[in-house]
């Protein structure tokens, strides 16, 4: 395969998760597709001749950083132009999440299946980004305390402390929906 190759399938690879990763983080599908695409043209213009073992860690800290980019300038619209109203005309809907699954045939499982994956949506996004950000990378990314470390900027002592908290407050929030 060729490097361009190579990265168009590392890309469709990684896009999903990384969507669902930008959303949890900023709640809002439109930025969280922003977010995404502008991570992977940068990957491609930046680092595309770097060795494929680079791309994933780079992706995920250009990534990380352009969240954090977006949390600051929400913060600073919200505190110059909070007095406008910009939720006019938006549904917030998210078709792929109304899609049915058709692994689940039983509407009772069904609705508690529903009930549980938009309980666990909340509970991640209600987390502190770091703690998002270290959840997400370590428990649905799998990534290594290092790799999570290198990508966050922080020591691996940091990962393991937002990490753990993270658990923890997920646990809070969601022991209803697992007795």
């Amino acid at each position: 395969m060729t490097q361009a190759a190579d990265m168009n399938t590392f890309l469709a690879g990684v896009e999903k998760r990384a969507f669902n990763m930008a959303r949890f983080a900023v709640g809002d599908t439109e930025d969280a597709l922003d977010i995404v695409q502008d991570t992977m043209l940068t990957l491609v213009r930046r680092y595309g001749d770097k060795p494929r073992e680079e791309w994933q860690p780079l992706f995920y800290r250009i990534l990380q950083s352009r969240i954090a980019d977006h949390h600051r300038k929400s913060t600073l619209r919200r505190r110059w132009f909070g007095w406008l109203s910009s939720d006019a005309g938006e549904d917030g809907e998210d078709a792929l999440a109304q899609a049915p699954d058709p692994g689940v045939a039983d509407p009772s499982a069904r609705a508690a299946l529903d009930g549980t994956v938009s309980a666990l949506d909340l509970a991640v996004q209600a987390l502190p980004v770091r703690q998002q950000q270290a959840f997400l990378l370590r428990t649905v990314e799998g990534m290594s305390v290092a790799e999570t470390a290198a990508v966050m900027d922080c020591s691996e002592g940091s990962v393991k402390t937002h990490h753990s908290r993270a658990l923890s407050a997920l646990r809070v929030q969601l022991e209803d929906h697992w007795s």
